[in-house]
């Protein structure tokens, strides 16, 4: 496994690794040809369990996961040490340990349970140097105070790495982190771009955008043919496969484009 190694980080923020959606973008490349290099070849599903498992060196789970009514469905937890009591109430759990709550594989969750392990899998690799702690340290001085060496990933933190409004905390950009790794894992550039390119091409599209909102046929292609097709190839959620499409620019708004021409103008 090639291991995360990064030298900006936030020091007042538990080491967040200052990176770019581009950054992770390559580190991503540089995984996927060390593990399975026909991964960039041609589009295809990955085995996001073998992977998880056999290149990153997780413990994968699946459990019930216990989390309060008011705080919304956890989907995934990475424990980075020795566990016995967090998020998932009280049970045993080697270091670097992933669990992912049953209601991910419940039928027609298929793609929210890639896109899920994935996402736990950006934190292991990415964020070991935020939460791991020392083990005899963490059993001697740790406290409510301190950053636990676990996520708890909820259901609003899951294929958001296209929000609006940005991201105002260390969390929310770790979390961020871990959604593009996954989306970067899981739809890599090498392939995901040639192929929605050629799509569009097949559709008449020669500007290499879909403007969703400019009419019927439009919306059809960016909302429901595109992201089936990505679905179908990739095993992703049409959530996930949406987000990218936007996230790369392949899917806007009448409303950007104004944008784009106002700002040119103004050039």
């Amino acid at each position: 496994m090639i291991e995360f190694r990064w030298s900006k980080v936030d020091k007042r923020n538990n080491n967040t690794p200052i990176i770019s959606d581009t950054e992770i973008d390559e580190l991503a490349k540089i995984i996927l040809g060390d593990y399975k290099p026909q991964l960039l070849q041609e589009p295809r599903k990955i085995k996001f369990e073998h992977f998880l498992e056999s290149y990153l060196g997780a413990n994968l789970y699946y459990r019930h996961i216990y989390y309060e009514e008011n705080e919304g469905r956890i989907l995934g937890v990475t424990s980075f040490n020795n566990r016995e009591k967090m998020c998932l109430d009280t049970v045993k759990l080697k270091k670097n340990s992933i669990v992912l709550d049953f209601y991910v594989t419940e039928e027609g969750r298929e793609g929210l349970e890639l896109f899920t392990g994935l996402h736990e899998g950006g934190h292991l690799w990415m964020h070991q140097g935020v939460y791991a702690r020392n083990e005899m340290q963490m059993s001697l001085f740790e406290n409510d105070a301190e950053l636990k060496p676990v996520t708890c990933c909820r259901k609003t933190d899951i294929e958001n790495f296209g929000r609006k409004g940005g991201y105002k905390t260390a969390e929310q950009w770790r979390e961020h982190q871990a959604d593009y790794f996954a989306s970067a894992i899981a739809m890599p550039g090498a392939t995901f771009i040639p192929l929605v390119q050629e799509v569009l091409k097949s559709q008449g599209i020669t500007d290499g955008r879909i403007i969703e909102d400019a009419g019927f046929d439009e919306y059809f292609l960016a909302i429901e043919m595109l992201p089936k097709i990505l679905v179908d190839t990739y095993g992703v959620s049409r959530t996930a496969a949406y987000v990218k499409l936007r996230k790369c620019g392949f899917v806007v708004d009448q409303e950007t484009v104004n944008k784009e021409k106002t700002q040119l103008r103004l050039f």
